[in-house]
C-alpha cells in the first residue's frame, strides 16, 4: 500500500466505487423487497371476504373429512392438503389437484363423510352442472389453493387474484429484475455480494476514530443544513439497520448461487432448502382397509404436539406413504418454525416426530433461512423491523449518491479532494 494511503482510505474507496457501480440495482432490489414484506397482510386486506369468515353463534366447523368430501365434489378434484388456522375467523386453505382418472379416494372413508355423501346424492342433477363455469382445480402437478369457509363448506375463491399477480411481479423483480434466462439472477446475485461488502465496509467507516465522537454516529442532526442531514441519514440509519441488512444479504445469496448454497450447507452441517426434496415416509400396509379419518390423524398429532397453533395435514395420494401433519405457533411474536409428525395412514402409529426446539442449533438456523430472509422469522414483530430496515436500505443508494455528488461539486482544479470516511456512498 502506497505511502499515505491508509487501510481506512482503502475501505473508503471500496465502499465508494462499489456503491456507485451497484446503486441502481440495489435500489430496485431493496425497494421490491420492502414492498414484498407485508404481501400476505396486503392480500388479505384487499380481499377480506375471501380470507375471513363470520363465526356463527354456537356453530361448529365441518369435520375435516366432511369438508374434504364437499370440496372434492364441488371442484371435481383431489384434495391433497388441508390447512386449519388457529384463528377461528379465518378460512381454511385447501390444496386441490386434478383428480387422476380412476384414482383411489383417500379422503371420505369415515361415517361422517359417508353421511355427507348420502345427503349430497339428493342433488345429483345439480352436481352434474357444477363442472360448467364453476371452480376447477388447477391442471398439471401443482395443486391450486382454495379458501374455504369451514362453517358452511363454501369455496370462497383461490389465493390467486390481482394482488397475488402484482406480488408475483414484485418477487420476479426482486429475484431477477424481470430479466429471463439467468442473466437477471446473476446480476442480482453479484449485486448482493457487493451489498454484503458495502454493509461491512460501511460499519468500518462508521466506526469513530476518537472515543469522544461516538455520540455523533447514533443520531441525526435535524437542525443542520440539508447536506449534513443527508449525511447523517446515510451514516446513522445505515448503522442501525446493519445487522438485519447483513442477514438479508447472506441469506439472499442462497437463491442466487448454487455454489454458495452448497458451501453454506457444508459449513452448517445440514442441507439448505432440503425440505423441497423431502418426501413422506413409507407406510407399510396392514392388509386391511383403514377406518381412520382425517380427524383421527389430527387428534393423534395434537396429542404429540399439545399446543394451539396453525395445523396442516398432507393427504397421501395412495396407500404407500405416511400422513404428514405440521404444526406451528401463531401470534405477533410467533417463531416461523414448524413441528412435524408423520403417521402411518393404516393404523395411525407415529413413524417420525420432528420438534423444532429439539433440533441442534445448526439445523434450526438452516431451517430458518427462508423466514430470516423474508422477515417473518418472528411473526409480525420481525416483519415490522425488516420493513423499516428495507426502507433504510432503499434510501442508502440515494443518500450516498447525493453525498458523492456534493463532494464532486466541492472539488477544485489542482486540489485533491479530502477523503472523509463518513461521507462515502453505501449500497
Amino acid at each position: 500500500m502506497k505511502k499515505g494511503y491508509s487501510l481506512r482510505k482503502f475501505f473508503n474507496d471500496v465502499h465508494l466505487w462499489l456503491g456507485i457501480a451497484s446503486g441502481l440495482v440495489l435500489f430496485v432490489v431493496c425497494l421490491s423487497g420492502t414492498v414484498y414484506t407485508f404481501r400476505t397482510e396486503i392480500e388479505e386486506a384487499l380481499e377480506p371476504d375471501k380470507y375471513e369468515v363470520a363465526v356463527p353463534a354456537n356453530a361448529k366447523p365441518f369435520s375435516p373429512d366432511a369438508l374434504v368430501f364437499k370440496v372434492e365434489k364441488e371442484l371435481k378434484g383431489k384434495v391433497v392438503s388441508l390447512e386449519i388456522p388457529q384463528d377461528k375467523a379465518l378460512a381454511y386453505r385447501v390444496g386441490v389437484a386434478k383428480k387422476p382418472e380412476g384414482g383411489g379416494e383417500r379422503a371420505g372413508k369415515g361415517p361422517e363423510a359417508a353421511a355427507a355423501q348420502k345427503s349430497e346424492a339428493k342433488g345429483g342433477k345439480e352436481g352434474k352442472k357444477e363442472g360448467k363455469g364453476g371452480h376447477g382445480p388447477g391442471g398439471g402437478g401443482r395443486p391450486t389453493t382454495y379458501m374455504v369457509n369451514p362453517y358452511t363448506g363454501a369455496v370462497l375463491g383461490t389465493t390467486e387474484g390481482p394482488a397475488s399477480e402484482f406480488f408475483l411481479k414484485v418477487m420476479q423483480l426482486h429475484r431477477w429484475l424481470l430479466i429471463e434466462g439467468g442473466t437477471g439472477k446473476m446480476i442480482v446475485g453479484v449485486s448482493t455480494i457487493i451489498f454484503t461488502i458495502l454493509v461491512l465496509t460501511g460499519l468500518v467507516l462508521w466506526w469513530p476514530k476518537k472515543i469522544k465522537n461516538w455520540k455523533q454516529g447514533f443520531k441525526v442532526k435535524t437542525d443542520a443544513n440539508w447536506k449534513r442531514i443527508n449525511h447523517d441519514l446515510h451514516n446513522t440509519l445505515g448503522f442501525y439497520a446493519f445487522i438485519l441488512l447483513l442477514i438479508m444479504s447472506l441469506t439472499g445469496l442462497c437463491w442466487s448461487f448454487e455454489w454458495y448454497r452448497d458451501g453454506l450447507s457444508s459449513i452448517m452441517g445440514d442441507e439448505v432448502f432440503k425440505g423441497r426434496r423431502e418426501k413422506p415416509l413409507s407406510a407399510e400396509a396392514t392388509g386391511e382397509a383403514s377406518s381412520l379419518q382425517l380427524a383421527d390423524y389430527l387428534a393423534k398429532a395434537n396429542a404429540i404436539l399439545p399446543y394451539e397453533g396453525n395445523t396442516r395435514i398432507s393427504i397421501p395420494s395412495d396407500d404407500t406413504t405416511a400422513v404428514v401433519v405440521t404444526k406451528s405457533e401463531a401470534g405477533f411474536f410467533a417463531l416461523s418454525a414448524s413441528d412435524k409428525v408423520q403417521l402411518n395412514q393404516h393404523n395411525g402409529e407415529a413413524l417420525q416426530v420432528e420438534v423444532f426446539a429439539d433440533k441442534p442449533l445448526n439445523e434450526q438456523i438452516v431451517a430458518l433461512i427462508r423466514p430470516l430472509h423474508l422477515g417473518d422469522v418472528y411473526g409480525t414483530f420481525s416483519k415490522i423491523l425488516y420493513f423499516i430496515s428495507c426502507l433504510i436500505a432503499t434510501s442508502l443508494p440515494v443518500t450516498g449518491t447525493l453525498i458523492w455528488i456534493n463532494k464532486l461539486r466541492k472539488k477544485k482544479p489542482g486540489k485533491r479532494v479530502p477523503r472523509n470516511a463518513a461521507t462515502q456512498v453505501a449500497g
